[in-house]
């Protein structure tokens, strides 16, 4: 089945309390789905009274790493070797694709890209960090342990975006991805210009923590309301 196929389950969305003016798309990891991260929504809706959720769910492949076995996500064949090599590209960039379709649909809707949030965990937050390349100009970008997909394919961060605030969290004792491609990820944007800063919570593995949870927030009501 080629990429073009795919086809995606339609996303969870948590309409805002009050009037929609910003949206939040976040993406999931590896195997999970949308309903995985859902619970986020309530969460951080009472600080975030205008921004509506979305969780999208992406298509199921065969995954190498899972010794071919399908679940959601785009294709991995080594964990510790994340060379371009080694990655799915032409699902990353279908993956980016529908992305992209999903902001232009809250476009369509009256919500500027200047509004819109993409974040993401794991694969979802790696796949966060390339819609850096977007040309739609976004509000910010949360990657969540996770990193740069495709380093080596240039520019990794279009001029639309140079001065999107990014937002990287990572646990130094990720067993799944390494602290260190998150922090060379960081590094690469800093060097190609990105407004980004990374976040480092000691002894957290591949998962979220609460402390994590508040600097999305933060971050979110900066992007969307202009309060720190």
């Amino acid at each position: 089945m080629s990429a073009a196929k795919l086809s995606y389950p339609e996303p969870l969305v948590f309409k805002p309390a009050a009037e929609h003016k910003s949206t939040l798309i976040m993406l999931h990891g590896l195997g999970d789905s949308g309903m995985g991260w859902a619970d986020i929504a309530p969460m951080l809706s009472p600080d975030l009274p205008n921004t509506q959720f979305i969780f999208p769910t992406a298509p199921t492949r065969p995954i190498t790493v899972n010794g071919g076995m399908r679940c959601t996500g785009y294709d991995i064949a080594d964990l510790d070797r994340l060379s371009n090599e080694s990655q799915d590209a032409e699902a990353m960039h279908e993956s980016k694709r529908y992305v992209e379709e999903l902001i232009q649909e809250q476009i369509d809707a009256g919500i500027p890209s200047s509004q819109i949030v993409v974040g993401g965990f794991s694969q979802g937050g790696a796949m966060a960090l390339m819609m850096l390349r977007s040309k739609h100009q976004l509000a910010g970008i949360i990657g969540l342990s996770c990193y740069l997909l495709l380093h080596e394919q240039l520019p990794v961060v279009s001029q639309e975006n140079k001065q999107t605030p990014v937002l990287m969290c990572h646990g130094d004792s990720d067993q799944v991805v390494a602290y260190e491609f998150g922090k060379r990820s960081f590094e690469q944007l800093k060097e190609a210009g990105s407004n980004v800063e990374f976040n480092t919570y000691r002894y957290m593995g591949h998962e979220a923590c609460q402390e994590e949870m508040v600097s999305m927030r933060d971050f979110l009501k900066a992007c969307l309301y202009g309060k720190k």
